[in-house]
């Protein structure tokens, strides 16, 4: 195949086409094909076209039918174990129990304690995060009551799902105005600033008293981990992120000792 200027005539180049050539271009662009239609299907949500791919609500149910099968085959052994002993006492021998089992046992002249080197890992894992805790050296006992701080208003919006933990729901949703300023509602510091596929761009702050506040679904995020932050400070964007969204609003939850608390009782929106 010969490359000629339309103009002049003159040959720009020329290529020799072979059965080689051919076979090895044909690869070629199949090769092309196959890794863009790949990317395309593992990195975007046109999988959940795709007849037979579990979406995000599919997968979420995926993992607690999981966790529920656990727990029912953990039960059954249970209860299988229970029914042989039951078995054993009537007919008179003695039952099985894992407590009482001392096969394994040991001598105590026989126990050496090491640190091994994973427990030295752990040690310097858990006191990289304790210096994001607040009130890890506080020595005085908690007494101000929750309802007696002034929380800031994180967004100024209308609350579309109220707080419901059954439901798994354990927040509030607030729906305000395009690019509307997500703010910090104690003083604090953040614990986590990051994007996830289910809650887009999400940013958790550690407040005194082991309180912690958390905003999902944000267009951007303001602020970094370890920062400081004051109370009604700028730190994201009301935006429409993750597969978990139904449209632009802030998911805003609070949690005081690792329990989930009900915001509408302690902040008005």
């Amino acid at each position: 195949m010969v490359l000629l200027n339309e103009d002049t005539f003159e040959e720009v180049g020329n290529i020799r086409l072979t059965r080689l050539n051919m076979i090895a271009l044909v690869g070629v662009i199949l090769i092309l094909l196959v890794a863009i239609t790949y990317s395309i299907i593992a990195y975007t949500n046109i999988r959940e076209w795709i007849p037979g791919y579990p979406d995000a609500a599919m997968r979420q149910n995926i993992r607690q039918n999981a966790m529920k099968l656990d727990s029912l085959e953990y039960e059954q052994a249970i209860r299988d174990q229970y029914f042989n002993n039951l078995n054993r006492i009537i007919s008179g021998e003695i039952p099985e129990s894992h407590m009482n089992d001392t096969s394994g046992s040991v001598q105590g002249g026989e126990i050496t304690l090491l640190r091994s080197t994973n427990d030295s890992l752990l040690r310097q894992k858990v006191e990289a995060e304790e210096q994001f805790r607040l009130s890890v050296l506080d020595t005085e006992p908690v007494s101000r009551n929750l309802y007696d701080m002034h929380f800031f208003t994180p967004v100024i919006g209308i609350v579309t799902r109220s707080f419901n933990p059954l439901d798994g729901h354990f927040g509030i949703d607030l729906v305000a105005g395009p690019n509307e300023v997500v703010k910090a509602i104690l003083d604090g510091t953040v614990i986590m600033s990051a994007w996830t596929l289910e809650t887009g761009h999400v940013i958790q702050i550690q407040h005194d008293y082991e309180l912690i506040s958390v905003y999902k679904h944000n267009a951007a995020l303001f602020k970094t981990v370890g920062q400081k932050v004051v109370a009604g400070d700028a730190i994201a964007i009301v935006g429409n992120s993750g597969e978990l969204t139904t449209g632009p609003h802030l998911h805003f939850e609070l949690w005081h000792d690792r329990i989930p608390l009900n915001p509408s009782e302690f902040i008005v929106f």
